[in-house]
């Protein structure tokens, strides 16, 4: 496997959340959107095989994972960590009201089954390994076998932020137009600002400590509906 192969994994999580969902309906004999709570504790699962994935790709290609995501110890100034991180977590909350208002007509709008409670054991877990596994994974897969494979400089950002955006609509899988288009608004104008930074820096790990900050929100928000009753209701007005 060459470098030049690496970016033909980029759909790879968008068809495996998809395959999971679909195959947890008939399993569990429940609709899809029943299970759709399950979805932090599905992405932690599928981060770890993605990650493993990256891993095993990239020494295919005679290329190491932190040598693949071009990282670099001792180069990132902690100032330029909270600046990235700051700004990813407000254009993120912008973008997601947004695209609510686009798509639901409502200001602010917010996914319920995004915090929906899961067995409390999972919510712990997931506070630990979620964050850290999903930043990971998406920008080991996005950034490194992606922005950094792909040798045309257009499609080198917006190939990746496509398909970075794009598995969001099935995290969970929901089979309404609306809500897939919400899913993809929400992240794509984030994706690609965030694959046009890693482009001009190639330096991930601003990217990917936001990234996890972002991701830990989530997971304490459930964390939260998890343990404290009638939280959940009252988050969802």
């Amino acid at each position: 496997m060459s470098r030049k192969q690496l970016p033909y994994l980029l759909p790879v999580r968008s068809l495996i959340f998809l395959l999971v969902f679909v195959t947890g309906t008939f399993i569990s004999g429940k609709d899809i959107a029943q299970i759709s709570f399950i979805w932090s504790i599905v992405a932690s699962i599928v981060n770890i095989f993605t990650l493993i994935l990256v891993i095993y790709c990239s020494k295919r290609s005679r290329t190491g994972f932190a040598e693949l995501i071009n990282y670099e110890k001792g180069k990132t100034k902690p100032s330029e960590i909270i600046l990235i991180s700051l700004m990813m977590t407000g254009a993120a909350g912008a973008f997601m009201m947004i695209a609510g208002l686009l798509c639901f007509g409502t200001f602010p709008y917010m996914a319920p089954m995004m915090i929906e409670p899961v067995p409390k054991v999972f919510a712990l877990i997931n506070v630990l390994v979620l964050p850290v596994s999903t930043a990971l994974a998406e920008d080991g897969l996005y950034l490194g076998c992606g922005v950094n494979c792909i040798g045309n400089k257009k499609a080198a950002i917006f190939v990746p932020s496509f398909f970075y955006a794009l598995q969001h609509c099935f995290i969970p899988t929901i089979f309404d137009v609306r809500y897939i288009l919400y899913r993809f608004l929400c992240f794509l104008p984030l994706t690609v600002i965030l694959c046009f930074y890693y482009y001009k820096k190639r330096n991930p790990l601003p990217v990917m400590v936001g990234h996890a900050v972002l991701d830990l929100a989530t997971a304490m928000q459930i964390f939260a509906t998890s343990f404290v009753p009638g939280l959940y209701e009252k988050m969802c007005g």
